[in-house]
């Protein structure tokens, strides 16, 4: 493992044995690349070189547009996806893949939670991606449902893998008791138009084994 730090966030960087193999890019918390790798190796999953992205500000650098807090002594959210998406894009990314034996054979983005929504939006604004897992994925986030609808995704996105805990959807709270609905909207509507798709429930709330349902993600993306 190599790591560095460009911005204030931290790559950990897993390289696979040999070129020729995908990357994926995992925003997450600092020390769950290593927790999501052996999790991998457990499931027999193919291997890939993954890089696990963290010192992250999760309310402003997962989310695609600013929004006011949805609960009660909330903070904004920030909407600075779009500035984050350049830094992987333009200082992560090539120096993380500059560490990586051989060829690239394709490259996919993952996240749990704000990093499942980010993960899933990123794919409308860059062509580099051709996969993504949106691990119990933020898809309550006011506006996605619509942002959907009304957008493309990038030339090349083959597939996208959605998850969510079987208690998610059971809160008080109005926009996020909305999630399950709208990620079954969600990965219905994608399917529809040719993109190869997946939704498992698990079992739990949206706390339950982030790192576990991680690596269930990434392996439905690299064995398909």
């Amino acid at each position: 493992m190599d790591s560095f730090e460009i911005g204030g966030r931290k790559a950990e960087v897993f390289p696979a044995a040999a070129g020729g193999r995908p990357v994926i890019y995992l925003n997450t918390h600092e020390g769950a690349g290593a927790a999501v790798l052996s999790e991998l190796g457990r499931l027999g999953a193919p291997e890939c070189s993954l890089v696990a992205v963290s010192g992250l500000d999760w309310d402003s650098d997962m989310t695609p547009w600013r929004c006011p807090p949805v609960f009660k002594g909330g903070t904004d959210f920030g909407g600075d996806g779009a500035e984050y998406l350049e830094l992987l894009l333009g200082e992560i990314v090539p120096r993380a893949e500059g560490l990586m034996p051989g060829e690239i054979s394709w490259r996919g983005v993952a996240g749990y939670s704000l990093g499942g929504l980010f993960a899933f939006w990123a794919l409308y604004n860059t062509g580099l991606f051709s996969r993504a897992a949106s691990v119990s994925g933020s898809l309550w986030f006011p506006g996605m449902v619509e942002f959907v609808r009304t957008h493309e995704l990038a030339p090349g996105v083959e597939r996208v893998y959605f998850s969510l805990g079987d208690r998610e959807a059971h809160v008080r709270n109005r926009y996020m008791r909305s999630v399950e609905d709208n990620t079954r909207e969600i990965e219905g509507y994608l399917a529809r138009k040719g993109i190869k798709t997946a939704f498992e429930l698990n079992p739990g709330n949206h706390f339950a084994e982030p790192d576990a349902r991680c690596a269930r993600g990434i392996a439905w993306l690299l064995r398909e």
